[in-house]
């Protein structure tokens, strides 16, 4: 999907009865096939009733925060616009971790919660604050459609959404709101925004001989030109967590995973220029910029607050901009042996053997992509946070974007088996796999549930080791005592038993690769809760961000 046709408007249709329908029918113009939620009794129910005949499916969740991560999921993946259905008060208040994973992971999501009326807030004061400035925050937008003409502060609303950089909206709508007529505002035609000026990028380019590319989450729209780009140039190509999958990890220039940590120092270190392609500040880790050498920048926008000053840039059209630079870019100086032993440096960094009890990680994910493809399955993976992501993001292969899923911007816990629903019915044929802590998984896991209503064709693998692994790390590295990071280990698959999946458990690599076996051989939700040997944690993190 190209960056112009992301969100645009579809042609008009007839002019709906009322708001909620004009809602509905708006998003589904803008491709919107899905609304996710937990509903109340006011406005919820009128775009529920509206949402069918529309084409819209309500897909009902089990906690509002959920809801909307599945909705942020759904965004990235189908490029419309996700929706999130609350209810007042706690509804809203439940949303707001996963309307705020939107907006960081730059994603247009439509929050919609029902409102009180004037009238009403000047009796009630039962679940009442201020709706509006509850989310503020959070959104770019907000609105109520009270006003002389819904339908365009509905599509106001929805192009704030998906104008750079993305995020989320809210639409406080009253149930009155919701049944008022509606006049639906004509859509003309999305224009391409036009090419900026290029001439100092190509210049830089032409002069370096050792440049670095780094793809960052808004290549995942630019893929063609990013991908040109990176063969004219002959360049070793790291990609954020985003963007794995932009430049296939079996593409000899692949050099590994950026972070702004430690790992891809050795690689970066060496250039002469480093390109930033779609890489968003928002993706980078809590540390200072490393490098000396000059930045050159593609992206949609320019970026008000950077962990570097960037030497020249192009903002616009990225899958443009680097396609027309593809056009006479020079060859690099670069070797391909070079970049695969950088390549092959960061893995072996990753990776370690198996010791004490449980699985190594790196192998629970080898394992697992091992089992998919025994199965004749090819899932796309979310991935939580957590010391389990190192693992996940390395070792999981990836060949297209969005093939991973992750919350980076915000990096909230609770993520990946929310997104993983989303993507196990965005594309049922793939279905998805999703890498979770145990932490991670205990903050959703009546979520199992919505995934066997719906019959989701998900595994998910808990990597069961009884802690805040990442967190007891650094407590470790900073000479502390255990406090407040570990737990007993819970029977994750028996709680997926209860929730109506399939649950298996793993305590050995033998063990593993039967239950993942199974797992994927069942067409639906399933678990493989996995005894996790964490001896290599520390390592890992300490490779990764030094």
């Amino acid at each position: 999907m190209s960056e112009a046709s992301l969100c645009a408007d579809a042609p008009a249709i007839p002019t709906p009865a009322s708001t909620a329908a004009a809602l509905v029918a708006t998003l589904a113009t803008r491709g919107t096939r899905r609304i996710w939620g937990v509903p109340g009794g006011g406005s919820s129910l009128d775009l529920i009733r509206e949402a069918a005949p529309a084409g819209l499916h309500f897909v009902l969740c089990r906690h509002e925060g959920s809801a909307a991560m599945m909705a942020t999921a759904d965004a990235e993946l189908s490029g419309a616009p996700g929706v999130v259905l609350t209810t007042k008060g706690p509804g809203l208040s439940n949303a707001l971790n996963g309307v705020s994973c939107a907006t960081l992971e730059r994603a247009p999501v439509l929050l919609v919660s029902d409102g009180f009326t004037p009238s009403q807030t000047g009796w009630i004061t039962h679940q009442v604050f201020d709706q509006r400035l509850a989310t503020t925050a959070y959104v770019k937008a907000h609105a109520r459609c009270e006003g002389d003409d819904p339908g365009g502060e509905l599509k106001a609303l929805l192009d704030a959404a998906c104008a750079h950089p993305r995020g989320a909206v809210h639409l406080d709508l009253t149930s009155a709101a919701a049944k008022r007529p509606a006049r639906r505002t004509g859509h003309g035609a999305a224009k391409a925004p036009p090419l900026p000026d290029i001439a100092a990028l190509r210049a830089r380019l032409a002069a370096s001989r050792r440049p670095v590319m780094l793809l960052g989450l808004e290549a995942t729209e630019a893929a063609p030109g990013a991908r040109a780009l990176a063969e004219a140039l002959g360049c070793p190509v790291l990609v954020t967590y985003k963007a794995k999958g932009v430049l296939p990890d079996a593409h000899p220039q692949h050099a590994g995973i950026f972070t702004g940590g430690t790992l891809e120092a050795q690689v970066v270190g060496a250039a002469d220029l480093i390109l930033l392609v779609g890489a968003d500040p928002v993706e980078f880790i809590l540390q200072p910029w490393r490098y000396t050498a000059p930045v050159a920048e593609i992206a949609a926008r320019s970026f008000p607050v950077h962990y570097t000053p960037v030497a020249v840039g192009a903002y616009g059209p990225v899958d443009a901009i680097a396609a027309v630079l593809a056009a006479d870019a020079q060859r690099s100086a670069w070797t391909t042996a070079e970049i695969g032993a950088h390549r092959a440096a960061m893995r072996d960094a990753l990776a370690w053997p198996a010791g004490g009890g449980g699985v190594a990680p790196p192998r629970i994910v080898q394992l697992a992509a091992e089992a998919a493809t025994r199965a004749g399955r090819d899932p796309r993976a979310s991935v939580d946070a957590g010391a389990h992501m190192f693992s996940a993001t390395a070792f999981w292969p990836c060949s297209r974007p969005r093939d991973l899923l992750i919350s980076n911007g915000l990096a909230t816990m609770g993520f990946a088996l929310p997104a993983g629903i989303a993507a196990a019915l965005h594309d049922p044929s793939r279905g998805a796999v999703a890498f979770t802590g145990d932490g991670g998984l205990m903050m959703c896991v009546a979520e199992l549930a919505t995934a066997a209503d719906h019959g989701a064709r998900l595994v998910t693998i808990v990597f069961n080791d009884g802690a805040l692994s990442l967190i007891d790390v650094k407590q470790q590295q900073r000479q502390l005592p255990s406090e407040g990071v570990r737990w007993g280990r819970t029977d994750f698959a028996m709680v997926a038993e209860g929730f109506g999946a399939r649950g298996f458990r793993a305590t050995d690599e033998t063990t593993l690769a039967a239950a993942l076996d199974a797992a994927f051989a069942h067409d639906g939700p399933s678990l493989v809760d996995v005894q996790v040997d964490p001896a290599g944690y520390m390592q890992q993190l300490q490779a990764m961000r030094g």
